[in-house]
């Protein structure tokens, strides 16, 4: 038996074949022209005797009879007809007359082609109507057994020159309807191992085959597949093409029967199928458990999301503020649990050679003790429950006319992707973000965070009641769905990605779902020159030292040119190599420093390392700020109170502050309760989003009876009756 390429695969199963029905469609018997495709027959023949010299059991279903017949008939109609005979209409041949000429030419031609290989055939033809008989079908199946176990070679076609089907091209009633379907009959009834369904093309495409953006498909999975499949023309001969294999196949495969479609123009087509190649179309019972269904489960898991959220929107305020309450007391009861696979998570990273800071925000523990790190992000959570409902908010009510009131309302936006890179604390607060703004989520996670979150996404979605559904936040597992979920625009409503300049970027150039989020976290320190030194130095090594791998860490310090000869540049740089900072120099505080200069001025070192420049007053720095920087947090340390209006108001970043470290600029410590991320995106959201950038609006109008009729009964007042 033929093993070569099947093993731990989804065609494993082919090593266990003994008996195959091979069906012949019309398109592979004969040639464009309608003639017979000798050479193609003469390989099937000589595959079919090695498949019987290595004990193999094969059937044959044949087409081409009625084609075949036609092509003879019109010959012979032709020699017989005169040239007045010519100039009239011409009528379409008989059917049953071109099958009945049809079935013995084929049948002669496998006779022939069989006998120079030293293989035995027989024919049988059978129709529909045979099969009502219980009778027939016995004696049918004992026929079958009797030649196979001679090592004799049935070949079975439908005698379409009796058959007393309605309309035998059209009419797709009854116990089988085509010899694709008689094919899949046959097989069921003899428990054949394999059915090949030999075809023009090399399976079943997603497009028609001619379309170059149609795609093979290599496994057939009904819930995937089912209905999002274009179909071709029809066959150019015979009846049904590839939508009858589709459906003969499916019906085989559901019934326990595997179904391979593949080209029947390859002359080692089935020879490849039973080495377990993977060629053509293969339909299996259970080729849904082999098969990562990405498309079709990434379009599930975000209806899914969808679907919860209407429910939990359904819900009162008060039973969403209960769902974060049982979060939070979850997260704490399940505190040992997560450490331990949070432990797991970072010894993996840090035997795999992986950076510091990559390993630093992979710990739940950013700067303080794990244990604390559970409460405090509990406590988070419960402070969000304790907020004010932000969903059904009415922001605006507008009286239009008399008894015509126009409310404007939060809204939650419905679905959102949310893509982060080894940051498990992150899956906790968005999720809880999501709840209380009432949005599904799905959640993908870096690969080194796995673990971690696995166990807290379990721990949240156990906590979600049964008339929510634990589907309302889905956890991502693979990288290669991500593609798919892009793909979803009328599904998932945002995406926001938490990660590299890489990630971030590759997402925005993927997608054409709204893209919410930074790509960089290059954040500016600039000490003025009447800057208080005590309050600047405790200010640049919080930024920098306090949580160095932080998106709002500082990344650069810029210095007024003034404290280069008062001294004051030299202690800001002490104080951050006390602290272990290593120091890169930009053009002109290289030179004055001895420190190399950075690759770029744009640089997120995300470890114990940052730039250092010079610049000549508060307009420089702006202008640094705006040439090298990612408008995430940017501040000045300044006594002069108006150099520092003009900073606040003339940097273009997300988050300007005065006197105070880059390091507040977060969801919890701006009071938000948490954060989905950072954005830096001039959109409707920007710096820390909580739940308000989560939300939309829809518009409520109530009103009794009123019409527009032209604006003519109607007299519009758009008075404000918020404040009222």
């Amino acid at each position: 038996m033929m093993n070569g390429g099947a093993a731990d695969t989804p065609r494993a199963f082919v090593k266990e074949v003994k008996r195959i029905v091979i069906k012949v469609g019309t398109a592979v018997v004969t040639r464009g022209d309608g003639r017979l495709a000798l050479g193609r027959l003469g390989a099937l023949c000589e595959q079919i005797k090695e498949l019987n010299y290595q004990q193999y059991e094969v059937i044959v279903v044949t087409s081409g009879a009625v084609g075949l017949g036609r092509q003879r008939l019109k010959y012979r109609k032709l020699v017989n007809s005169s040239f007045a005979d010519l100039q009239k209409p011409q009528v379409d041949l008989d059917g049953k007359a071109c099958a009945a000429v049809g079935q013995n030419c084929i049948m002669a031609l496998y006779d022939t082609l069989f006998s120079q290989l030293d293989v035995t055939s027989a024919q049988l033809l059978v129709t529909d109507s045979d099969f009502r008989d219980k009778d027939f079908r016995k004696q049918l199946k004992h026929t079958l057994e009797s030649l196979l176990s001679l090592r004799v070679v049935p070949i079975i076609n439908e005698n379409d020159a009796v058959s007393t089907r309605r309309a035998p091209y059209e009419d797709s009633s009854g116990i089988f309807w085509d010899n694709d379907s008689l094919a899949a009959l046959l097989a069921l009834e003899l428990k054949a191992d394999l059915l090949v369904l030999l075809s023009d093309v090399e399976g079943l495409y997603s497009g028609p085959p001619s379309d170059p953006e149609s795609k093979l498909i290599r496994t057939y999975i009904e819930r995937v597949h089912l209905g999002g499949i274009t179909f071709g023309d029809k066959s150019r001969v015979g009846r049904g093409g590839m939508t009858a294999k589709v459906k003969a196949a499916v019906m085989a495969a559901k019934a326990g029967v595997p179904v391979i479609i593949t080209s029947g123009f390859d002359p080692e087509s089935i020879v490849k199928v039973l080495q377990g190649d993977d060629v053509g179309t293969l339909f299996h019972r259970d080729a849904h458990l082999w098969v990562k269904t990405k498309e079709a489960g990434a379009r599930d898991m975000a209806v899914a999301a969808r679907e919860c959220s209407r429910r939990l929107q359904a819900l009162s305020s008060e039973d969403r503020k209960k769902i974060l309450l049982d979060i939070a007391n979850a997260l704490e009861a399940n505190e040992k649990v997560i450490k331990v696979e949070n432990d797991a998570d970072v010894a993996a990273a840090e035997q795999a050679g992986m950076e510091k800071a990559l390993i630093a925000r992979l710990a739940l523990k950013p700067g303080k003790a794990r244990q604390c790190w559970i409460t405090s992000l509990a406590k988070s959570i419960r402070v969000l429950a304790s907020m004010v409902d932000p969903v059904g908010h009415v922001l605006k009510t507008t009286e239009l006319a008399d008894g015509l009131v126009l409310e404007k309302t939060s809204s939650p936006l419905g679905v959102l992707l949310i893509v982060f890179e080894a940051r498990p604390d992150a899956l906790v607060q968005i999720a809880s973000l999501a709840i209380r703004s009432g949005n599904g989520l799905l959640l993908k996670g870096g690969k080194e965070a796995r673990r971690s979150n696995a166990i807290l996404h379990k721990v949240i979605t156990d906590a979600i009641p049964d008339n929510v559904g634990r589907r309302l936040i889905g956890l991502v597992t693979s990288r290669d769905e991500i593609p798919d979920l892009l793909k979803l625009d009328d599904v998932i409503d945002l995406v926001i990605p938490r990660g590299s300049n890489k990630l971030v970027s590759s997402i925005k150039a993927s997608t054409k779902i709204p893209v919410l989020g930074h790509a960089d976290g290059v954040c500016h320190v600039y000490v003025d020159k009447s800057a208080n030194m005590q309050m600047a130095k405790r200010v640049i090594v919080d930024a920098k030292v306090d949580y160095p791998a932080a998106c709002n860490a500082m990344e650069t310090l810029l210095v007024h040119k003034d404290l280069v000869s008062s001294g004051g540049l030299n202690e800001l740089v002490l104080e951050l190599r006390n602290e272990g900072v290593v120091l890169h120099g930009g053009p002109r505080a290289s030179e004055e420093l001895s420190i190399p200069e950075p690759a770029s001025l744009h640089h997120e070192y995300s470890s114990l390392a940052c730039t250092v420049e010079i610049v000549d007053d508060v307009h420089a720095a702006i202008d640094h700020i705006h040439r090298h920087g990612s408008a995430h947090t940017d501040c000045i340390i300044s006594e002069d109170l108006e150099v520092a209006e003009t900073f606040l108001r003339q940097v273009d970043s997300a988050a300007v502050f005065h006197n105070a470290s880059t390091r507040f600029s977060d969801g919890a410590r701006f009071g938000l309760g948490a954060e989905v991320g950072i954005s830096t995106s001039r959109i409707h959201a920007r710096g820390p989003v909580g739940v308000e950038g989560l939300l939309t609006t829809r518009w409520l109008l109530r009103g009794s009876g009123q019409i527009v009729d032209g604006d003519k009964a109607i007299t519009y007042t758009h008075k404000d009756l918020t404040s009222v």
